[in-house]
C-alpha cells in the first residue's frame, strides 16, 4: 500500500508540473512518465531539465502511437468496407444467373483471393464458369446427401473431371487420368477452388503422384 501511496503522490506532483504546458493530454503524459522506476521520478521532479526531456520523449511516442493508430483504423475500414462492397457487387452479379443458390455461390466465391475475385467483378466470361462450376459442387453435395443421380448430375461431374483433367495433364501428362479420378473423389467445393488455385492444384497432383508411386 505504501508504494502505492508513494506513486500516487509522486503522480499528482508529476500531473502538477504537466498541466501548464499539456492541460489536454496530461493525464496521459503523466501516466507515461509514472511507468519509469520512483527513484527517476523523484529526481525528475527536482531537475527541470530532465523532466522537460522525459515530457519531449513521451510526447513523441505519443504522436508516433496517434499516427500509426489513425492508419491501422484507416486500413481496416478500407478493408472492411471492400470486402463488404466486393461482397455486394459478386452477389448482385450472380443473383442474375438465377440458379437459386445466389448466396451460397457467392459465399463460395468469396473463399477465393481478393485479387481473384476482382477478376470475376471484371471478366463475365471468368464469372459464369466460375458459378457454373459452384453449381456443380453444390448439386455433388446434393446428390452426396440424397444419394440419388440423375444424368444432368452425371454431366455436371463429367465436366468438372474434363476442366480438372485438362489442368492435371498439363503437370503430368503420363498419369492424368490416374491423378483426375483420385482428385474427383475430393469434396466439390475443395475442386472448384483448385481450378482457380493452381498452386493448390500442383500439391494435390504431388500427392497423388506420390500415392501411385507407393
Amino acid at each position: 500500500m505504501d508504494e502505492e501511496e508513494d506513486l500516487e503522490a509522486l503522480g499528482e506532483q508529476l500531473y502538477n508540473l504537466i498541466y501548464p504546458k499539456h492541460a489536454e493530454i496530461a493525464g496521459k503524459l503523466t501516466g507515461m512518465l509514472l511507468e519509469l522506476p520512483g527513484p527517476v521520478l523523484s529526481q525528475m521532479l527536482q531537475d527541470e531539465a530532465m523532466l522537460a526531456g522525459a515530457l519531449e520523449k513521451a510526447l513523441r511516442a505519443l504522436h508516433l502511437a496517434q499516427e500509426s493508430s489513425k492508419a491501422s483504423c484507416k486500413d481496416e475500414d478500407d478493408v472492411s468496407a471492400s470486402s463488404d462492397s466486393l461482397g455486394e457487387q459478386l452477389f448482385e452479379l450472380v443473383d442474375v444467373y438465377n440458379t437459386g443458390h445466389s448466396q451460397k455461390i457467392t459465399g463460395m466465391l468469396l473463399e477465393q483471393h481478393k485479387d481473384a475475385v476482382l477478376n470475376l467483378l471484371s471478366d463475365p466470361a471468368l464469372l459464369e464458369e466460375q458459378v457454373n462450376l459452384a453449381l456443380t459442387a453444390l448439386k455433388e453435395q446434393s446428390v452426396e446427401e440424397t444419394d440419388v443421380s440423375d444424368s444432368s448430375d452425371a454431366d455436371d461431374t463429367e465436366r468438372l473431371g474434363e476442366k480438372l483433367f485438362s489442368l492435371v495433364e498439363e503437370l503430368d501428362p503420363v498419369h492424368a487420368n490416374d491423378i483426375t479420378g483420385m482428385l474427383l473423389e475430393m469434396e466439390p467445393a475443395a475442386l472448384i477452388q483448385m481450378l482457380s488455385d493452381h498452386a493448390m492444384l500442383e500439391v494435390a497432383v504431388q500427392k497423388a503422384q506420390a500415392a501411385l508411386q507407393t
